[in-house]
């Protein structure tokens, strides 16, 4: 199951899709509400629920800290690439900070959307078109990253502060996909997440849009998870 993060949605999967798809996997990969920690592990843990098979759960960037937070008993293994495997009371504002900052802080970068309604009242973040490229997607073609940053869901301010409950890392096998070059999530951070939860590490040239310009490299690590880990009609 497939878990994308912020500024992006399922489609971001595509490409590790097809390779999945080309070894007769199924696939999951349903939409991540970015509305908030708690909301987003809650809803994901329901969808995880109905399946009745093993479960490898694929986190990208913010969706990492949701697949930490979504554990169930039928999740087998779990697969970070270029994301936030958060330690219990960790927010992800806390990771960046430790490291080098997310965009959000940069006026000249990121901008917050006012509330869309009374009923939500949580402000939202997105990345601004003319800086998506560069900070998000520097190895993707422009006329790709002009079409995502168009297309890019942001994401509600709680959601960088909420606190993550004890991690899922810490009970089941983990993998990580470390985008070297990425400008949203410190190749540091992240590999200092890896090594905190004893992750197969893999290293990967790519931008924190490394599910789009690597879909092969993500895709090989997430079969390793699921041969690693039992039965190869796993669900991912």
């Amino acid at each position: 199951m497939l878990v994308h993060g912020a500024f992006a949605d399922a489609s971001s999967w595509a490409g590790v899709i097809r390779h999945l798809h080309a070894t007769g996997l199924t696939v999951y990969a349903p939409a991540n509400p970015l509305r908030g920690l708690a909301h987003d592990a809650a809803y994901l843990r329901s969808v995880v629920g109905q399946i009745g098979t093993p479960v490898v759960l694929a986190g990208h960037g913010y969706g990492g800290a949701v697949i930490t937070e979504a554990d169930a008993d039928n999740v087998v293994a779990l697969c970070y690439v270029a994301a936030f495997g958060l330690d219990a009371g960790e927010s992800l504002l806390d990771v960046t900070s430790r490291f080098s900052p997310m965009p959000g802080p940069d006026p000249t970068v990121a901008a917050w959307l006012p509330a869309w309604s009374p009923a939500a009242p949580d402000s939202e973040l997105y990345i601004r078109r003319e800086r998506f490229l560069d900070v998000y997607a520097t190895d993707l073609a422009p006329r790709v990253g002009s079409v995502l940053s168009v297309t890019q869901r942001p994401i509600a301010r709680g959601a960088l502060t909420a606190r993550s409950g004890p991690p899922a890392w810490a009970r089941k096998r983990s993998w990580y996909a470390i985008a070297a070059a990425d400008r949203m999530l410190s190749p540091t951070a992240q590999r200092f997440m890896a090594q905190r939860m004893a992750a197969t590490e893999r290293v990967v040239d790519g931008s924190h849009a490394v599910v789009m310009s690597r879909p092969d490299a993500v895709a090989a690590m997430i079969r390793e998870a699921a041969g690693q880990c039992g039965d190869q009609e796993a669900l991912y």
